[in-house]
């Protein structure tokens, strides 16, 4: 397994939005879909504000694998379901980078219904 780099770390933490896409079978890459994205330690998670029928979310779990895109950085990752023991942490990290926005807006994305449709990001390398 690659391990996110520190700079890479620091870039997704700090964009605003994360640009996220899946593979075809054919290997080729679905359009860019954006979304929020947090860091907690040293990895990366997503998560469907819309729950498990949104369609990036059910292409990114069918995939498995996909590409990420902030500012200066496009990466190849893997898709994984959250070790249920950090929702918390995560929970914490989306409200510290997006409550400005409002809890209309965060609150899709934090609770217990979010937790089930988080996924971990893992560069592919």
């Amino acid at each position: 397994m690659t391990s996110w780099t520190t700079e890479q770390l620091a870039q997704i933490g700090t964009a605003d939005e994360v640009h996220v896409t899946s593979r075809r079978a054919d290997g080729t890459l679905r359009p860019f879909v954006t979304i929020w994205g947090v860091r907690v330690g040293d990895w990366v998670y997503i998560r469907s504000a819309h729950g498990a029928d949104n369609p990036w979310y059910r292409r990114a779990v069918a995939s498995g694998t996909g590409r990420i895109r902030v500012p200066g950085l496009e990466v190849d990752v893997e898709f994984e379901a959250a070790d249920p023991d950090v929702h918390e942490e995560i929970d914490a990290a989306y409200h510290a980078k997006y409550d400005h926005y409002g809890p209309r807006i965060v609150g899709p994305v934090v609770g217990p219904d979010a937790a089930d449709v988080t996924l971990r990001l893992i560069p592919a390398g």
